[in-house]
């Protein structure tokens, strides 16, 4: 063998080699940690055996939609908040005013108004499905899907949980009521007209039929930092048995317009 094939024979074969390392680590099985309050082979990781205890589950059945009727979606839902908070709100509702009713956001208009506001939609709907170890909320808005979690996990630290639009839900079952308890939601989210919250908000629903096709959402908020005192809410929402989602495409036409210096504005 020549010098020139003895090099490229060597080059495959450490090729070869490097494929095999990355393929063996790329193959090789990996599993995270049982959130805290679980042990492993618990939850709704490993749901096999575990459907027929969904029977014994109230009917959600059917999409819902929130009543339009509903007090809470008026504007005398509004948390009270502290000084700073408060101060924010009417530096919000000032800015408004004099942009001709325009808000100006940081955010694109595509972007979701995560919780607890996308429970409070009048115009879409939303469905409820249970499967074992969870209780999943399928979001017409903006094609959302939320997790409850119902398999005996807990919270992590809050210094653990990277903030986002529905934060982390852990919830149980108390008789025909699901109980959800949700932390970690992003503070740039709004709560009422123009209100925001800290990093310690905290939203506790309670959901329950309260007739055949009438579903209730009792949500109690507090903020130790923001709120003056806990601010609840009562959602109503109607049945439709035999409605389906249909797909929420928004930045499909999305038109944010760009300033002089190219940086895309929010209006």
């Amino acid at each position: 063998m020549n010098v020139k094939r003895a090099l490229i024979a060597l080059a495959a074969a450490s090729s070869l080699a490097l494929a095999g390392s990355a393929a063996a680590q790329l193959g090789a099985p990996t599993s995270s940690p049982p959130p805290p309050g679980m042990v492993q082979g618990d939850g709704a990781a490993f749901p096999k055996g575990e459907y027929a205890a969904l029977n014994a589950l109230p009917d959600w059945g059917g999409i819902w939609f929130v009543m339009r009727s509903d007090p809470a979606l008026g504007p005398n839902a509004q948390p009270k908040l502290k000084d700073e908070y408060a101060e924010r709100r009417e530096a919000w509702r000032a800015e408004i005013l004099a942009n001709d009713g325009v808000e100006r956001r940081d955010r694109s208009n595509c972007s979701p108004p995560g919780l607890p506001r996308i429970m409070q939609l009048a115009q879409y709907p939303y469905e409820f499905l249970f499967t074992p170890g969870r209780v999943t909320v399928n979001q017409e808005a903006w094609m959302q899907t939320r997790t409850i979690w119902t398999d005996g996990r807990e919270h992590p630290p809050r210094e653990e949980l990277d903030p986002t639009f529905h934060g982390h839900s852990i919830g149980h079952w108390e008789g025909d009521t699901l109980v959800a308890d949700t932390i970690g939601i992003s503070d740039t989210l709004e709560v009422g007209e123009g209100g925001s919250h800290s990093d310690q908000f905290r939203l506790v629903e309670r959901i329950r039929l309260v007739d055949p096709d009438t579903l209730e959402n009792h949500m109690t908020m507090t903020d130790p930092l923001a709120f003056e005192e806990p601010f609840e809410v009562t959602v109503r929402y109607r049945r439709d048995r035999h409605g389906a989602l249909i797909e929420f495409q928004c930045s499909e036409n999305d038109r944010n317009p760009v300033n002089e210096d190219g940086e895309t504005q929010y209006l």
